[in-house]
């Protein structure tokens, strides 16, 4: 089993840089919640990190089909719980796929993007621990 990394630091208020490999990008928080605005919030990336996966995974079916990635789309509505704690309550992703795709082939287009990892780890939870040192 391979390790990846992911790192994070501060860079100023509410900003944080993300490192990823080679990539670095940022999140803060709204203005109206103390922060810049500058980047997406943490739980935005994560909804955003779910859709992403599954328009990959959709992507993916597209082509092995023979079928134009061109015109999908993915889209994710989700809202926070109410109450504690503090987390997404809900999360609906709506695939839509190019124009022309055939209605018979929703089903396993679904089926295929119901399984990308992101969504996987959200229905078989990992093991998460948090240290300090």
């Amino acid at each position: 089993m391979s390790i990846n990394t992911v790192e994070v630091g501060h860079v100023h208020a509410d900003v944080y840089e993300i490192r990823v490999r080679d990539h670095v990008f940022a999140v803060d928080q709204p203005a109206d919640a103390g922060g810049s605005d500058q980047a997406p919030t943490p739980v935005e990336l994560f909804v955003a990190s779910l859709a992403s996966c599954v328009a990959f995974y959709a992507g993916r079916y597209l082509g092995r089909h023979g079928f134009d990635r061109t015109g999908l789309r993915v889209r994710a509505t989700y809202h926070l719980a109410a109450d504690r704690p503090a987390r997404v309550a809900e999360i609906r992703i709506t695939i839509r796929p190019p124009d022309g795709f055939p209605a018979e082939r929703v089903a396993a287009l679904s089926a295929v993007a119901g399984h990308c990892t992101v969504h996987n780890t959200l229905t078989v939870p990992p093991d998460v621990s948090i240290s300090v040192g």
